[in-house]
């Protein structure tokens, strides 16, 4: 059997999950990120005399930065593999880290907020690949699901330690904070992460047969598995960046393309309208303001347990039905959700499902992404569906601001998003079931057919 089947044949060494651990942890800077700036808001803004408007602009640097990372520096990691360039994004996370607890105004911290975004914009791309890709066939879905589950547990114990940091060294310390966990990451992923075994194959970079040897022993994989057989149609080669985008859209590719994109930036737009707005509507809807709090203390506790969900139905059943099935109802307990808010317990048992399933949705295309595209554009695949998406996480927001001021109740709110991720629903509907693509028998051709304008 050649490597790519032997993986996804074989049971999952401990090897594979130390990999998984090392992405979640990874993973989990992504939430930490987003509330570091979120719990420091109240002391930048008063050591920097901000409006809300400038407030605004700061809180959404990172997820612009975010956005570019996974559009324009995932695709590198298609060009010169997925390990080097998760190095440096990391390593670029961390160096913004730190630079933002030295900045002195509010256009040096915007300008950090953006170099943050940019590395963890690029190490999101690149540990979802790399997860997928050492999972073998029937626990690909839980591990990508226990790496989903990550942005939760980071946005949990990271957002407890910035509290008490900044209570007792004020908002700096929780950059500084961010960057000595980012460097710890940084050595972590030098240590253990290896390339993918998919570049490797197709990409035949210097000592790949090496490489692949040191690999297969790790994994456990038996004596007479075929390292580097023969790939179908060209040689494989290096390919450009500008190529890796292009062959998105190619005959093969174009209908996963178009798709993928409205699911992520539908499912996103619910995911970040309800961690972001829940605790303010549950007040205009009639909630106190602690109640509204814990409403939304329960959307995170349900999110962490929503993407474990989701990979242990994946282990049963096809992850394109369960993603289905969970966006579906997404889009119907969000209407329940705030229709309830009379019934304290009810409202509260409710958030905890929404959390649950809206999280299973992110779980579910971090799965379907990588398993959509060949081995020489996976990383420009995902990274441009995480970038697609994290627009709509950067729209839900200001949207939902702008309608509250247009005098939309909180029940219209919830009722038009969850149309919105019905949107997602039926996009994924339409989605072919794909299965982790065979690196040793690609036709190299989407690249190529593109440079010479097939």
């Amino acid at each position: 059997m050649n490597i790519r089947e032997r993986i996804d044949t074989s049971p999952m060494s401990p090897f594979q999950w130390v990999v998984v651990g090392v992405c979640t942890f990874l993973n989990a800077l992504d939430g930490f990120d987003v509330l570091a700036m979120a719990f420091t808001a109240n002391r930048v803004s008063t050591e920097f005399g901000l409006s809300g408007s400038q407030l605004g602009v700061l809180l959404s640097a990172g997820l612009l930065g975010m956005a570019a990372g996974s559009l324009f520096l995932a695709p590198f990691a298609d060009v010169f593999g997925r390990r080097p360039m998760l190095l440096f994004t990391t390593g670029l996370a961390a160096v913004g880290m730190f630079l933002s607890s030295t900045a002195h105004s509010v256009t040096d911290l915007g300008l950090w907020r953006v170099v943050t975004g940019l590395g963890v914009g690029g190490i999101l791309a690149c540990t979802n690949v790399i997860t997928s890709e050492y999972s073998n066939k029937r626990w690909r879905g839980m591990a990508v699901s226990i790496y989903t589950a990550g942005y939760g547990v980071g946005a949990t114990l990271g957002g407890m330690a910035a509290v008490s940091l900044q209570a007792s060294y004020g908002w700096r310390a929780v950059f500084v904070f961010g960057g000595i966990a980012t460097t710890v990451a940084f050595l972590l992923l030098l240590a253990v992460v290896p390339e993918s075994v998919d570049f490797l194959v197709t990409k035949r970079p210097q000592r790949a047969e090496q490489r692949l040897v040191a690999l297969a022993t790790k994994l456990r994989l038996g004596p007479d598995t075929v390292l580097l057989p023969e790939l179908a149609g060209r040689p494989a080669g290096r390919g450009v960046k500008g190529q890796q985008l292009t062959a998105l859209f190619s005959p093969a590719n174009r209908r996963a393309t178009g798709l993928i994109w409205v699911a992520f930036f539908a499912t996103m737009f619910g995911f970040y309208f309800v961690n972001s707005w829940t605790p303010k509507l549950l007040v205009t809807a009639g909630m106190t303001e602690s109640q509204g709090v814990v409403g939304g203390l329960m959307l995170t506790l349900g999110g962490t347990f929503g993407s474990l969900l989701f990979g242990a139905l994946t282990t049963k059943w096809q992850p394109r039905k369960v993603l289905l099935s969970f966006t579906v109802l997404s889009s119907i307990t969000m209407v329940v959700f705030i229709s309830a808010v009379g019934i304290l317990a009810v409202a509260f048992a409710m958030g905890i499902v929404v959390g649950m399933l809206i999280n299973g949705c992110i779980a579910g295309l971090y799965t379907l992404a990588p398993a959509s595209y060949a081995p020489q554009t996976r990383g420009t695949g995902v990274g441009w569906a995480i970038g697609i998406g994290r627009f709509g996480a950067i729209l839900a927001p200001l949207a939902a601001g702008a309608l509250l001021d247009a005098a939309w109740t909180a029940g219209q709110l919830y009722l038009g998003v969850g149309v919105v991720v019905l949107v997602a629903a039926v996009a994924i509907a339409f989605m072919r079931s794909p299965k982790l693509a065979d690196s040793t028998a690609i036709v190299a051709t989407d690249v190529f057919d593109s440079a010479e304008g097939r």
